[in-house]
């Protein structure tokens, strides 16, 4: 078997066609089965651009001037299948011009597979990224980040005792009769409006809300880091509680009152529940603060004696004598008022 009937195999076996062309007039010399059976037709051409009518033939030939090479592909239909086929175009000394065609499709297929993949990959990774952002969120509005950093690491949260720190509860008077006669929407966009107020204010005297039970909210000073003016956060959150309240029933229909207990004292943090979990504070400072916002008249802020005492000295204070307060016997109760 002589060599060319040999190449000739070997061409046809990986699937290479070859075709060979006069350098001048770009007309068909030779072409091997392997290119006659992806280009062949009933009328066959003899020259190229018959073949390629879309193949740029002035850059072919300035590449094949300059460096002896060209590359292109082109796509056509075979047989219902679109054949994406490479071509390369190498120039000889004697001009002629070989042209070797590989069928090039499954690459691409595999290529835009792969980039198909690839975005989904992104877009998922994405969609993952934003969910964890959300979740984090979501677990940030309802407990501190440090107990947030631990439960993450861990997986539990350790119970804390923190002492001394002051607990702030506010409860809003005839809520129960507001949710009974109005819209039930309109309610619960006003509270989310007020609570949203109150988180911010709380954040600008370094407050942890805790959380909020239908109209009871809660926040703290003092937790989870320590503040050595956390009776003087506590009082100011608190003043600023009642006058936003008092600037919004101006211009809003519906008017809210609120009474607000403050107290100081000694709390345990810790998520509780397993698949509803929550991060809540218990002791002796939550009790006292929601049993003094009993004693409050509406609009009105009351303090355990020895914040009183704390704060005397810079706040508008007056002593409304001793009450019997549940749970923890007889104790002083003052009166914080806004001096502004």
């Amino acid at each position: 078997m002589k060599i060319e009937a040999i190449n000739e195999q070997l061409l046809r076996a990986i699937g290479v066609g070859v075709a060979l062309l006069d350098r001048k007039s770009l007309r068909f010399s030779f072409r091997n089965d392997t290119f006659d059976d992806w280009f062949s037709n009933e009328a066959e051409p003899n020259q190229l651009q018959e073949l390629f009518p879309d193949l740029d033939a002035d850059a072919m030939q300035t590449a094949l001037a300059d460096n002896g090479r060209y590359a292109s592909e082109i796509r056509f239909k075979k047989k219902r299948r679109t054949l994406i086929i490479a071509l390369d175009f190498t120039s000889t000394k004697d001009d002629v011009l070989v042209l070797v065609c590989q069928n090039i499709t499954r690459i691409k297929e595999l290529e835009s597979m792969i980039d198909s993949y690839s975005m989904m990959v992104e877009r998922n990774t994405r969609e993952i990224k934003r969910e964890k952002e959300q979740v984090e969120k979501l677990l940030l509005n309802i407990m501190p980040r440090s107990v947030y950093e631990e439960y993450k690491t861990f997986g539990v949260v350790t119970p804390q005792l923190y002492n001394p720190v002051s607990v702030l509860m506010l409860d809003f008077v005839g809520f129960t009769e507001m949710v009974a006669s109005q819209d039930p929407s309109v309610t619960v966009t006003e509270l989310n409006d007020i609570y949203s107020a109150f988180d911010r204010i709380g954040e600008q005297f370094g407050c942890e809300r805790i959380k909020t039970i239908g109209d009871a909210y809660i926040t703290v000073a003092g937790l989870p880091d320590p503040t050595p003016d956390h009776a003087k956060a506590i009082a100011n959150t608190a003043i600023r509680f009642v006058r936003y309240l008092n600037r919004r029933n101006l211009s809003h229909p519906h008017q809210w009152h609120c009474r607000v207990g403050l107290s100081s004292g000694s709390v345990v943090g810790s998520v509780v529940g397993i698949q509803k979990y929550v991060y809540d504070i218990f002791g002796p400072a939550v009790n006292l603060a929601s049993r003094l916002q009993e004693f409050s008249e509406p609009m009105e802020i009351s303090v355990q004696g020895e914040v009183a005492h704390v704060l005397k000295d810079q706040f508008d204070l007056e002593n409304i004598g001793v009450r019997t307060i549940r749970g923890f016997g007889e104790q002083e109760v003052w009166r914080l008022s806004d001096s502004s």
